[in-house]
């Protein structure tokens, strides 16, 4: 459902992405790990169309991110970094614009919102401003929006950003129980998502992936089985040739 074949991305003589490849079926939830700066984001934003890359591509359900942006969007769902969002609406009229935007019928509209809402439990703010929320809810909007078109693709940034510890296992749960019909790409630096909810894991450092595997592989590299060591060593490694 997401192929990615040699992709890169330059910023001038900054690599942020460096010839990147990698698959993502149905029913794989993929943990997107690496330190700040290693090009996650860089990586999320050129697969959702938001970013155009040097040289490679993105498809998504097989369709050309790059040439056909509309039709693959369509297929996404995208929580980006940050969560950016309109403080001056309630998050009952932003997700009522976003069914709008995403062209979701009249007549499914609305339940189509009300299932977001109740599965990020939304209910207590619903007519309240954005700006005026808590960073967590906030956070939660965003996922709301991205789920609300029901997409194929789920792609996140940093999904449990701001969220208390309950919040941080409603959202997981969410993810496992959407993650059968789906290809969800998650990105996070909190290792222990990656055992709650990744049913495999790529490790991106200086734009290059250094590790692609299960958890258990992940966790078997270290004789205690302690992901931030294991982390740490593969992310400060010097980049195979």
């Amino acid at each position: 459902m997401i192929e990615i074949e040699h992709l890169s991305r330059h910023f001038g003589s900054l690599i942020a992405v460096d010839d990147v490849s990698f698959e993502v079926g149905r029913g794989e939830v993929l943990g997107f790990l690496g330190p700040n700066g290693a090009g996650k984001s860089t990586t999320m934003k050129m697969l959702t169309g938001f970013l155009a890359p040097t040289s490679g591509f993105a498809r998504v359900c097989g369709v050309e991110v790059a040439e056909s942006p509309i039709e693959a969007k369509s297929h996404i769902g995208y929580l980006p970094e940050g969560a950016p969002l309109y403080g001056d609406m309630t998050p009952a009229e932003f997700l009522s614009f976003v069914a709008e935007a995403r062209g979701l019928a009249n007549g499914m509209r609305q339940n189509q919102i009300d299932e977001a809402v109740s599965r990020l439990q939304l209910e207590s703010v619903l007519n309240q401003r954005i700006e005026t929320l808590s960073k967590g809810f906030k956070r939660r909007v965003g996922l709301a929006q991205a789920i609300l078109h029901d997409p194929d693709v789920l792609i996140l940034d940093e999904p449990t950003d701001g969220l208390d510890p309950n919040q941080k296992h409603q959202v997981r749960s969410l993810i496992r129980a959407m993650a059968k019909e789906k290809a969800i790409v998650l990105s996070t630096h909190i290792l222990e998502e990656v055992d709650a909810v990744c049913t495999r894991a790529i490790i991106i450092a200086e734009g290059t992936i250094r590790f692609d595997g299960t958890p258990e592989e992940l966790r078997a590299r270290s004789p205690e089985g302690k992901l931030d060591e294991v982390f740490r060593e593969i992310t400060t490694a010097p980049a195979a040739n």
